[in-house]
């Protein structure tokens, strides 16, 4: 069959032959036991319901060794043999070619190259799924095989649900993830929903079916970490910056570091997903030994060398280290996924990868236990740095918020607030994400390396102009922006999909999109999906990263990101999404994102500009109320700009009165 006739034929009727379970891959770990019996029943009925009935007996047996081997059912029989990849869009088939875009999308998220653990269906962060199951994938690209623009498909947590009639410029696909009841939103309820086959962790960006692998994050980690550098007056040059996690988006940290120019030391106890980020050039070097290591970063910073360096250990150990050593730490912070502490998001310290993954299975409790006792020793060795000047900041990942639930010491005085900031309360709040400045990406349909190279300059031609009358509260990024662009060949950023991504504002992000859609017209470029990061500006309501620096109280609200989905998909998404969780955990956030393909029309050219202006000002009106300055400044200029907006501005209270 070709590869068009497998699309299309959806789940086989005829059973395609047992899987080998593969070693190379790199695989989820096996999940806790936390099913009952008649539990189990349940999900073995959940999961046949997906095949016709006489081949119940034979999948019935397969199934449950599933569920007690690896703690879920991901029928690693109907995984597909051709090879997983974005292709160009004319190799899809279907009627619709918004349809089609999606499924490049899709296939995207599962690449080898970009999945962190493909065969499991997880994009990254441990458990960031596009689907529970090889059974909804298949079904799936089926659907999205016969769609036409007057269909809706809806997603159920990785289940397509179906086609529904609808209408031209309604969304192709409606996707949710996770959107329990809030009362049932604990990391045990996760397990077993998701154990059972009923709902799915979809992360920001892997359950939207819109991320394009570790770039998604090298630059807003590449503006942090410049940003932290700015902050504390230092030149990243010869300065140290440490960190942990390589395995999904934190596999980004490194190559940004290269890109600020600093020395990056980045721990990691995964040997398998190390080695990879060395073989994809997102990493310059391994080393394994801690007193080498040592030698290592006192030579860098004599030479003031710009490099990268994966510890393959736990990061608790270099802290340490550098401790003792007296190795002074600029920068430190830690990007392991402490949305997902219990289930392979964080490595106790003294136990190999191995034996923690067999404990984490076997003896969750002792496995918690020892994750805590590391979260109190990782949070004294910060301590001790922090004390010799070492700036630290929670990268989003729910650290800080961990660690106090383990007893760490990391309360602020009043035993109310952290003691050390939010990434975004310090750095991406204030100076990018009030001023409306977000993750705006695009994917090239076409495949062709050279259709991004002429985005990439379109992208910078429209920056530089508008640069030259952008206010001087955001010359600093637009400036940064122009220099990522102009550098993104040379960086070679590019993972899977031909995608690139920039920090923009609503005015960039249309001007930007606009012109990408006139060439579109013209011929001079193939059709391109936009999208973006969940964490942005509008579509991500977060306590503890996007929102924490919203202070009027409403921080724990989800509203922003409700209405930002609500308001893209009448305004002109191509699909849009919204999950429970992400990368600071199950019942802690809700997000939103959106695609949006661009294919040279008139339709596409109103579209764009009607969501995107949407996309952006809704947070900014949001954090305006809260009474942030800059984007107090932010929405009264975008009023200026659009005579149909208007937004109910704060008065701000004298404290004196008080």
């Amino acid at each position: 069959m070709t590869f068009q006739e497998q699309i299309q034929q959806g789940i086989p009727s005829i059973l395609p032959p047992k899987k080998i379970y593969d070693l190379a891959i790199n695989h989820a770990p096996k999940r806790k036991a936390i099913l009952s019996a008649e539990e189990k029943k349940l999900a073995l009925k959940n999961a046949l319901r997906y095949f016709e009935p006489q081949h119940h007996a034979e999948l019935i047996t397969e199934f449950s060794e599933e569920l007690e081997q690896y703690g879920r059912i991901y029928m690693y029989r109907f995984r597909p043999d051709y090879r997983m990849y974005a292709r160009p869009i004319s190799e899809y088939p279907g009627k619709s070619e918004q349809a089609k875009a999606i499924m490049l999308m899709i296939q995207n998220n599962l690449d080898y190259a970009v999945a962190q653990h493909p065969h499991e269906l997880i994009t990254y962060g441990g458990n960031g799924a596009v689907f529970q199951n090889w059974a909804q994938y298949l079904l799936t690209m089926q659907y999205l095989s016969e769609m036409t623009n007057e269909q809706t498909l809806t997603m159920y947590s990785g289940h397509p649900m179906g086609l529904f009639p609808s209408h031209a410029e309604a969304p192709r696909v409606v996707v949710t993830n996770g959107m329990v009841i809030p009362n049932y939103s604990k990391p045990d309820d996760w397990e077993k929903m998701n154990a059972l086959g009923v709902s799915q962790y979809g992360q920001m960006t892997a359950g939207s079916y819109m991320y394009i692998g570790p770039q998604g994050i090298v630059h807003g980690t590449t503006i942090t970490v410049l940003n932290g550098f700015r902050k504390i007056k230092l030149n990243p040059e010869g300065n140290l910056f440490v960190t942990s996690g390589l395995g999904g988006m934190s596999g980004a940290q490194p190559k940004a570091g290269n890109i600020a120019g600093c020395i990056t030391v980045c721990a990691e106890v995964n040997p398998k997903i190390t080695k990879i980020r060395h073989e994809q050039g997102w990493i310059n070097e391994i080393v394994e030994d801690l007193d080498e290591l040592v030698k290592r970063v006192s030579l860098a910073k004599a030479n003031k060398e710009v490099v990268s360096i994966a510890y393959l250990g736990n990061v608790v150990e270099v802290w340490e280290k550098f401790d003792q050593e007296n190795i002074k730490i600029d920068l430190g912070s830690d990007q392991t996924s402490l949305h997902n502490p219990w289930a392979g998001g964080y490595y106790p310290v003294g136990i190999t990868f191995e034996a923690a993954n067999k404990m984490m299975a076997n003896n969750p409790e002792l496995f918690k236990e020892k994750v805590q006792e590391t979260l109190r020793r990782h949070a004294d060795a910060i301590n001790k740095h922090t004390a010799k000047g070492t700036y630290f900041f929670d990268y989003g990942n729910a650290f800080l918020l961990e660690a106090s639930r383990a007893g760490a010491e990391v309360m602020a005085e009043n035993n109310i607030d952290f003691k050390y900031p939010s990434y975004v309360q310090d750095i991406m709040g204030p100076m990018c994400f009030d001023y409306g400045f977000g993750p705006f990406r695009w994917v090239c349909t076409s495949g062709k390396p050279e259709d991004l190279q002429k985005t990439d300059t379109i992208a910078s031609q429209v920056l530089e102009e508008m640069a030259k009358t952008a206010p001087d509260e955001i010359q600093q990024q637009m400036q940064d922006n122009i220099k990522w662009i102009k550098g993104a060949q040379e960086n070679k950023l590019v993972v899977g999909s031909q995608a690139r991504i920039l920090y923009a504002d609503a005015e960039g992000r249309i001007k930007i999109a606009e012109a990408f859609n006139q060439a579109i017209a013209r011929g001079e470029i193939g059709a391109v999906v936009l999208g973006r990061d969940h964490h942005d500006v509008s579509g991500t309501d977060s306590p503890y990263r996007e929102t924490s620096n919203i202070y009027d109280g409403s921080r724990y609200t989800a509203d922003m990101a409700i209405q930002n989905v609500i308001g893209d998909s009448f305004r002109g998404a191509t699909w849009v999404s919204i999950h429970n969780g992400g990368g600071v955990g199950w019942g802690e956030v809700i997000n939103g994102g959106f695609g949006m393909i661009l294919d040279g029309s008139k339709e596409a050219s109103r579209r764009l500009e009607s969501m995107l202006f949407w996309d952006v000002n809704n947070g900014i009106s949001r954090r305006s109320w809260a009474r942030n300055d800059e984007a107090i400044f932010a929405i009264k200029r975008a009023m200026s700009t659009q005579p149909l907006l208007k937004v109910t501005i704060p008065n701000i209270v004298d404290e004196t009165l008080f």
